[in-house]
């Protein structure tokens, strides 16, 4: 997943290349409000009626204006709002299921009613309004955020939030800038605090490794992990080395040069193996790690969403506990943790990744990607 894939400067939101891959970002500039957003009833976005293909995004200046439904909810306005993978996969119909079920647990609502869809996983913007059960924010606030795929995104002028969803943005970016990293970094932070147990002060000993170390969430984890002190081992193409080299990775091999398994098992053995890759390499990734010593595989390629949207909820969700468990039990017996890590939206991690942000520990990626684009 790279981190930026394209960056348009327009004075609203203007239709989006048909490439929607990647990571994009599109911003706008600040423009005047004639009226309180209290008494607006519609705004500019791009919407799809249906999933499917490139062609069922469309551009409205009629979509309905956001308005806070819960005492800790905001309402932000977009200067710049990033799309990822998992916005492409959505637009296709990927999670329906699940999804519509997190939007409409009681299953009140009619089938389709999360049409008109606002896509668009990242948003970096100021806010115009504040529940009243908002403390720790004010009208004006520049923050940031990373939506969750449940809500309305952030290819709109405006879009509400939680108050435990957004942070302040880090001061050293700009809207542009800002709005490449909320979902890659709550997502790494989800994977390797949350779920891997590491934390700044427990990773100067630890060796990690990164399968797929590259992309949007390996090149984030990568900065965390080297501010926390670890060693970090990644994998990526020949192509890529430069690039994470930069990072300051400690050990790179090339998945192209022959089989990575073989170079990796060459090496000592780990304490947490970060998979953003999956498929062939969950057979022999788990074998890379220390036994008997706490050592953890958090993989973010899981099949939750697709058990659940070929089999529905229900059923879905049963094959996905006997799959997480026959794992899980298959390898404690030999030593090590098997787990599945999960975007999780949350304003207190972006808080602190603010602050390696502005302290210049984990942002550098987003200006090789913008420099090279």
């Amino acid at each position: 997943m790279s981190s930026v894939g394209r960056v348009v400067h327009k004075r609203l939101l203007l239709p989006l290349s048909k490439s929607l891959c990647g990571h994009a970002v599109v911003c706008r500039q600040s423009r005047s409000i004639s009226s309180s957003s209290r008494c607006m009833s519609i705004m500019p976005a791009w919407v799809i009626d249906r999933y499917g293909s490139n062609d069922v995004l469309r551009y409205t200046k009629n979509a309905s204006f956001p308005v806070i439904n819960y005492p800790n909810e905001v309402i932000v306005k977009v200067f710049a709002a990033g799309l990822n993978p998992i916005d492409v996969s959505m637009r296709g119909g990927y999670g329906a299921n699940t999804l519509s079920m997190k939007r409409d647990p009681l299953n009140i609502k009619l089938s389709g009613s999360e049409f008109p869809l606002i896509l668009g996983r990242d948003v970096s913007g100021v806010i115009m309004e504040c529940g009243p059960d908002v403390k720790y924010f004010k009208e004006g606030d520049e923050v940031w955020a990373a939506i969750p795929p449940w809500k309305q995104g952030s290819l709109a002028e405006f879009v509400v939030l939680s108050g435990n969803e957004i942070s302040l943005k880090p001061k050293s970016l700009s809207h542009v800038e800002a709005a490449a990293i909320p979902y890659v970094a709550t997502t790494s932070w989800s994977a390797l605090v949350n779920t891997g147990g590491l934390n700044k002060d427990n990773c100067a000993s630890k060796r990690i490794l990164i399968l797929g170390g590259s992309g949007g969430v390996g090149t984030f984890a990568t900065q965390m992990l080297k501010a926390w002190g670890a060693h970090v081992t990644v994998t990526c193409s020949h192509n890529a080395e430069r690039f994470v080299g930069e990072l300051g990775v400690d050990h790179v091999v090339d998945y192209t040069a022959g089989p990575a398994e073989e170079a990796l098992s060459a090496l000592e053995k780990f304490d947490l193996v970060l998979d953003n890759v999956g498929g062939d390499t969950e057979r022999w990734a788990l074998g890379l790690l220390k036994p008997w010593s706490g050592a953890k595989y958090v993989t973010l390629v899981t099949p939750f969403l697709q058990n659940t949207d070929r089999l529905g909820i229900a059923d879905g969700m049963m094959q996905t506990a006997a799959t997480v468990a026959t794992k899980t039990i298959k390898h404690l017996v030999k030593g090590v943790h098997y787990r599945w890590g999960f975007f999780a939206p949350s304003g207190p991690a972006l808080d602190e990744i603010t602050d390696m942000v502005d302290a210049g520990q984990a942002s550098r990626f987003i200006f090789l990607q913008i420099s090279s684009f």
